[in-house]
């Protein structure tokens, strides 16, 4: 397995945000491996507003502040969020949503495990589209918890992001999502794999936005 060095995460968070997207995270829940394709990542930075290490040092935000390829996560809307530090104290990168991924390094029924993770509201089968679309969506769906990750490092035998050689064809930049106003919220920060989109937090390409003004649209090589 091609799981990526803590070097990989201690770059400039913009960078591990864009870089981040196709790779897989895998997690070992109740014995089985789950996992899920990064398709949408937000960067944040300690000198800009919308961070929350622009609100100072803390325990709880004390990954923030450690070198690159540390674990941070919190609660969201009463759900649980995965971060990953990045080069700098106070930045880090956001992993905003994912589709759900199956292999043969996967548990045989891992999207099925998923799914009962994260059932829809009716208690029915979330469909796969929609599985991992949105942070908390994805955590509940692999089964990562605050309690048991937040300032970790990666541990090859439970959870790590690995790299298949998975590249987007074109990458969407723009701005990020629940940014109040007044705190950077215009900084284009968020990035999402364009063949994705539709399975985001909420679709940038979706009628009335304009390409130029709300989003750009990168190719592989500018992405780089």
């Amino acid at each position: 397995m091609r799981a990526l060095p803590d070097a990989f995460f201690n770059r400039d968070a913009q960078i591990v945000a864009r870089e981040l997207l196709g790779k897989i995270i895998r997690h070992r829940h109740q014995g089985h491996w789950l996992a899920a394709r990064i398709i949408e990542t937000e960067a944040y930075y300690a000198a800009e507003k919308g961070s929350h290490a622009s609100l100072g040092y803390t325990e709880k935000r004390r990954a923030l502040f450690l070198d690159g390829g540390h674990i941070y996560m919190y609660y969201a809307r009463g759900g649980d969020s995965l971060n990953f530090s990045a080069e700098g104290p106070g930045n880090a990168v956001l992993i905003k949503s994912a589709a759900p991924w199956h292999d043969e390094r996967c548990s045989p029924d891992s999207l099925a495990r998923m799914q009962a993770n994260n059932p829809g509201s009716q208690g029915l089968a979330r469909p796969l589209d929609k599985l991992c679309a949105g942070q908390t969506l994805l955590c509940r769906a692999l089964g990562l918890k605050v309690p048991d990750w937040d300032a970790r490092r990666f541990d090859p035998e439970r959870l790590f992001v690995e790299d298949l050689g998975l590249r987007p064809a074109a990458i969407v930049q723009t701005t990020r999502l629940g940014i109040p106003s007044g705190r950077d919220e215009h900084l284009p920060y968020r990035f999402v794999d364009a063949a994705f989109a539709r399975q985001c937090t909420r679709n940038p390409l979706r009628r009335g936005q304009v390409q130029g003004i709300d989003y750009q649209l990168l190719d592989n090589e500018e992405a780089c």
